[in-house]
């Protein structure tokens, strides 16, 4: 039976009435719609809509009706229906039931003013966290130096091995290069006034003062930092990390501690090592650009290079070692459950902790320029 939708008003009463029969079903829904467009509604009044003729009502003709119901009760009218069969009155309270809303409006592109400010909430928001980090891990740190028991050694030694032994051809290599570099830049300019043997002193202070803990702590935030954000990450990921709370084992002292002492160890011998390959590759270029001998050489090193130039540049170590294990690690705790947030929480961490590195040694030369050393 093909579907039909009579509308007549109602005797004696500001009531139209909507008679609808026939199959009310997908096969019918493009003309039923046609249909329903082309009605005059009345503005005003009741609406009531008799569904006593209908021989089939499926889902497809029922949120139809629904959305016609819809639309006519959103101008004002009251609507209601009446002589539904059962089951065609149990479909619509179905389709009523799951009717999905119309979609949200597109949000428009914020200002530069308002994306501004939503940048500088979320950076205060994560440093407040970072720090809650800091202060937490520095609260079982000092709970494990009062009971020394608590201390994991084979995980320190492991970080000391990975992190430290296993660095030293990267940093040595690079560090060596740096002062091939330094003492080849600064021959011309030496050259120029004679004063050749002062290549001892460019060398000596810009590695021991600025490039070799500097460079060791980039080498290390890149080769180290990322690896634990990685290991965190990926435990966090498979959910071991909830299992390590769920037996009584802290995060932080099983976790974070390791990875911290063992670069606050590693980071002073490292950039030790490293003030000797640079000095020695200053050395070799030296030697072949201004025909420096090695003895000359090692007689200008010990007047060029005082106790506090060499303090001053290994005191930062430690420092930059807190750093790099604390960013590496708080970025391995924010991994949110998938391997692509393992890899950009690894990518924020490199570029945090670098970022933070050179400001600490900015503030580090500041303040020994202010107390003049």
């Amino acid at each position: 039976m093909q579907p039909t939708i009579v509308v007549a008003p109602a005797s004696g009463a500001e009531v139209t009435e909507v008679h609808c029969a026939g199959a009310w079903n997908v096969h019918a829904l493009a003309e039923l719609e046609r249909r329903l467009e082309a009605v005059d509604w009345p503005t005003q009044g009741e609406i009531v809509v008799d569904g006593s003729a209908l021989s089939t009502l499926d889902t497809s003709g029922a949120w139809l009706l629904q959305r016609t119901l819809r639309d006519l009760g959103a101008g004002g009218r009251r609507v209601s229906v009446r002589g539904l069969r059962p089951e065609h009155a149990a479909v619509m309270k179905l389709i009523a039931a799951c009717e999905i809303s119309a979609p949200a409006p597109v949000a428009t592109t914020p200002d530069t003013l308002t994306r501004l400010g939503r940048h500088a909430w979320g950076g205060i928001i994560g440093s407040i966290g970072y720090f809650s980090f800091v202060g937490e891990s520095f609260i079982a740190l000092l709970r494990s130096l009062r009971h020394p028991s608590r201390l994991r050694w084979r995980p320190i030694l492991h970080n000391v091995q990975s992190a430290g032994v296993e660095a030293l051809p990267i940093t040595g290599l690079l560090s060596f290069l740096m002062g091939i570099v330094i003492a080849y830049q600064g021959a011309d300019q030496l050259q120029r006034f004679g004063a050749n043997i002062f290549v001892v002193d460019l060398v000596a202070l810009a590695m021991l003062r600025e490039l070799s803990p500097l460079l060791t702590a980039i080498i290390i935030a890149g080769r180290s930092g990322s690896a634990y954000t990685a290991q965190i990450g990926t435990m966090k990921v498979t959910e071991e990390i909830d299992a390590l709370r769920t037996i009584g084992i802290g995060p932080q002292e099983l976790l974070v501690l390791p990875k911290v002492v063992a670069l606050i160890i590693v980071m002073p011998l490292l950039t030790v090592y490293t003030d000797v390959t640079g000095v020695l590759g200053g050395m070799v270029m030296a030697r072949f650009k201004l025909d420096i001998g090695f003895d000359v050489f090692i007689d200008r090193l010990d007047e060029a290079i005082s106790l506090s130039s060499y303090w001053t540049g290994l005191m930062k170590a430690p420092v930059f070692a807190m750093i790099i294990a604390l960013v590496g690690c708080y970025r391995g705790f924010h991994v949110t459950g998938s391997a692509q947030s393992v890899g950009r929480q690894t990518t924020i961490s490199v570029v945090q902790a670098i970022f933070l590195v050179i400001l600490t040694d900015a503030i580090f030369s500041v303040a020994f320029l202010w107390l003049d050393l």
